[in-house]
């Protein structure tokens, strides 16, 4: 009798033990999976504050309004415009908040910077900077003048912008957009994204 009882007493004691033990395993297993989620949920968090401050900060994707850099530039075209550290440069193609009373993004080709000597000839529609004429293949239409004064040289803390498509840009030649404040500038256009046929890198 004693025999039997302790046969059912480890028996017992057994299935307790194994109960205990599958006990722990779910509980362990539950654990794994909360962690995990929490590490993709953390892993997914921190990818779109980095994806967040890459697009305020240092990279933007702007549209392209109008027709006045054509050919470099079509009507609807998205662009990567980044300004970490920038610097404008002439041949820099840029995106601007605003001019001296146009109060819209425009998106223009820095023709000279601060320092910078220029000179516009509209009769052979040639424009000399530093005493050196551009070789402008980019342009379409003529270099016509407009109402606004062109400096003889560019002052401190502006640049000098036209449109590729001269015939028809409103840009530095006029009163509404005149001289850029480089403060106004929000960055480089780098790449054409789309449309994918038209995809290429701006310099």
């Amino acid at each position: 009798m004693d025999s039997e009882i302790k046969n059912e007493e480890q028996v017992k004691n057994k299935d307790e033990i194994k109960k205990n033990t599958d006990a722990k395993t779910i509980h362990l297993k539950k654990s794994e999976g909360t962690a995990s989620l929490y590490e993709w949920v953390h892993s997914l968090v921190f990818a779109v504050a980095v994806v967040v401050i890459l697009l305020t900060f240092f990279v933007r994707l702007v549209d392209v309004s109008g027709t006045s850099m054509k050919q470099t530039l079509q009507n609807n075209d998205k662009v990567i415009v980044t300004n970490f550290f920038y610097t404008p440069k002439q041949g820099d193609i840029v995106v601007i908040s605003h001019g001296a009373e146009y109060s819209e993004p425009i998106i223009k080709r820095v023709i000279a910077t601060e320092g910078q000597s220029l000179d516009i000839d509209f009769k052979t529609e040639s424009v000399i900077v530093d005493g050196k004429e551009l070789d402008e293949s980019y342009i379409q239409g003529h270099t016509h003048q407009e109402d606004g004064e062109i400096p003889k040289v560019i002052p401190e803390g502006k640049v000098f912008v036209m449109g590729d498509n001269r015939g028809v840009s409103m840009d530095s030649r006029s009163k509404a957009i005149g001289l850029i404040d480089v403060k106004d500038i929000i960055g480089k256009a780098q790449f054409v994204v789309f449309p994918f046929n038209s995809m290429k890198f701006l310099g």
